[in-house]
């Protein structure tokens, strides 16, 4: 993985722990960011993807349009059809970090118990 795409997938892991109750964890080959022991981030791992940024999380409310970007698809597994999505981010293509932010918070936000996003909306 380029350097490039370290510090991006680096930057996604810090940024998904900040959340309450975030802990990183390992599922398969990927870095797994959970919540009260639900998954809302993979990181990684992706065999086919060397090179690449690799991101899968759930977006209820805008994986119809992050579908049309060129490096976003269903998640695997079925996982798709609950919207769930994978980005598989290569050094030349062009994204903005801040969304993939918006993104991770939308998954936690759709993961986490109530009362932890409300605590959160509250502090």
């Amino acid at each position: 993985m380029s350097k490039k795409m370290k510090a991006l997938e680096d930057r996604m892991r810090r940024f998904a722990l900040t959340f309450p109750e975030a802990e990183e964890g390992r599922s398969w080959d990927h870095i797994s960011i959970k919540v009260r022991k639900k998954n809302f981030v993979f990181l990684g791992g992706h065999k086919d993807s060397d090179g690449l940024f690799s991101m899968t999380l759930k977006l209820p409310q805008s994986a119809e349009m992050a579908a049309t970007l060129p490096f976003v698809d269903a998640a695997g597994h079925g996982y798709g059809r609950s919207g769930w999505v994978t980005v598989r981010l290569g050094p030349k293509d062009k994204a903005d970090p801040r969304m993939f932010e918006e993104w991770i918070e939308q998954s936690y936000r759709a993961v986490a118990p109530k009362k932890l996003v409300k605590a959160m909306e509250e502090g």
